[in-house]
């Protein structure tokens, strides 16, 4: 006898700003395995810590076991909420960090509004992956350097902190 599937969805009308972030860190060299084991932890923590406006996260998510590749998904009420989270530690401090050496890593994210809109970041990941597997490629400097910018979403972009400018990156 087959069971019936339950099948369910939700009403996300109270969220009508929802941004879903996913994230990934790929090994490419042997390093890269100590770069991967060190945020893990480090990320596990800061979801708990609930940052204002962070929904829901989920971490450990696997892409591919050769070469390692995983990831998390983080689910925030507002872009506003995710990108001042960016800017404070625990987060600045890693970026900081990830931008002076990748540590045989390669990272990236991609990020989906509810009102519509996406946008994405591609740091030292060699085979395309996500929208770079069909997106045409330019640089993420400039005009596009931050994901406020390359959402085009208005206001002024907060100031970035030390470390992680793009005079600091380029």
């Amino acid at each position: 006898m087959n069971a019936r599937v339950n099948r369910q969805t939700v009403d996300l009308s109270a969220y009508p700003d929802l941004v879903v972030i996913y994230l990934g860190m790929k090994v490419q060299a042997l390093r890269g395995i100590k770069t991967l084991l060190g945020f893990g932890r480090q990320i596990d923590i800061a979801g708990a810590g609930r940052p204002e406006g962070l929904l829901h996260f989920e971490n450990n998510l696997i892409y591919s076991l050769f070469p390692l590749h995983v990831g998390m998904r983080w689910y925030w009420r507002d872009f506003e909420c995710m990108e001042r989270w960016t800017r404070s530690e625990p987060h600045r401090v890693w970026w900081q960090k990830f931008l002076r050496d990748s540590g045989g890593t390669g990272f990236w994210h991609e990020t989906y509004f509810m009102r519509g809109g996406m946008e994405a970041v591609y740091d030292d990941v060699q085979k395309p992956l996500g929208f770079q597997a069909f997106a045409p490629l330019m640089s993420a400097h400039g005009p596009v350097f931050s994901a406020r910018r390359r959402l085009g979403i208005s206001g002024e972009v907060p100031i970035q902190p030390e470390g992680v400018t793009e005079r600091d990156v380029t």
